[in-house]
């Protein structure tokens, strides 16, 4: 089962919530994808950053997996400076795994 390399001990309870939902989608490589993200970035967002990523997390993971892999176009909602980051994070060039 994945988990977080970035301890919640120094995180405040919005982010530590984030964390935990960011690695238990549902989907392992929604897990990989989000929460290996968070662990990245989640210390350093905004508070605007932050509403985002809440947003993103109540999406379906199948809707966001094909949207980052560009199987289907992401709405214009979605289409945010952190979806962007999220997007960027993840190569795609390999299986998702760590």
């Amino acid at each position: 089962m994945p988990e977080t390399t970035l301890s919640s001990a120094d995180l405040d309870p919005r982010r530590r919530r984030i964390l935990m939902r960011s690695w238990r989608r549902g989907l392992r490589e929604m897990d990989y994808l989000m929460g290996g993200f968070a662990d990245a970035n989640l210390a350093s967002l905004g508070d605007g950053e932050l509403d985002d990523l809440e947003l993103l997390l109540e999406v379906p993971d199948r809707d966001v997996l094909m949207w980052l892999t560009g199987e289907i176009e992401t709405p214009a909602e979605f289409q945010t400076p952190l979806f962007a980051r999220l997007k960027a994070f993840h190569t795609h060039s390999g299986p998702i795994n760590i």
